[in-house]
């Protein structure tokens, strides 16, 4: 086993002048800094009064799910000797709130997955199931990730 330590700064930008005197009284504006990756603008969901130009954390949480798939798919692909061409993925995840707080409850994956040959297909999609297995986003959240692949052949 080994551990990685990730590192980032998050500062609050949005001070109107008066702080946090009421609930309508500062922007949720927050900068996400990694030393020599570009600045990410964040803010709460617009529901919560936030900036929806903006990412959200909720909008992070499903982008880390889809990328350390497709990441780890791709990986699963090579050992299995399957040749992907292109990939997208048009996922979604269900977040409930009660209360002052809230928690996902579900994130599906549909990932679209083009492959150079026929006899790929049926390695291709059991190459999904390696991949959830190894994703770290995946198996570090406490709700259900479902993967409902569509291979196509180039």
């Amino acid at each position: 086993m080994s551990q990685h330590e990730y590192r980032q700064n998050a500062e609050w930008t949005g001070n109107t002048g008066a702080g946090t005197t009421g609930y309508r009284d500062y922007e949720r504006s927050v900068t996400v800094r990694v030393d020599g990756k570009a600045d990410l603008l964040a803010s709460a969901d617009k529901p919560f009064r936030g900036d929806p130009q903006r990412w959200n954390p909720e909008d992070l949480l499903l982008s880390s799910l889809v990328s350390c798939h497709l990441l780890s798919y791709l990986h699963a692909c090579v050992l299995a000797d399957v040749v992907v061409t292109a990939y997208t993925d048009d996922a979604s995840g269900t977040m409930i709130t009660e209360g002052n707080g809230g928690r996902f409850i579900e994130v599906v994956l549909r990932p679209r997955v083009t492959v150079r040959d026929a006899d790929m297909v049926d390695r291709a999609i059991a190459a999904h199931h390696d991949a959830h297995e190894w994703c770290f986003i995946a198996n570090s959240v406490n709700f259900p990730v479902r993967v409902e692949p569509e291979i196509v052949v180039a």
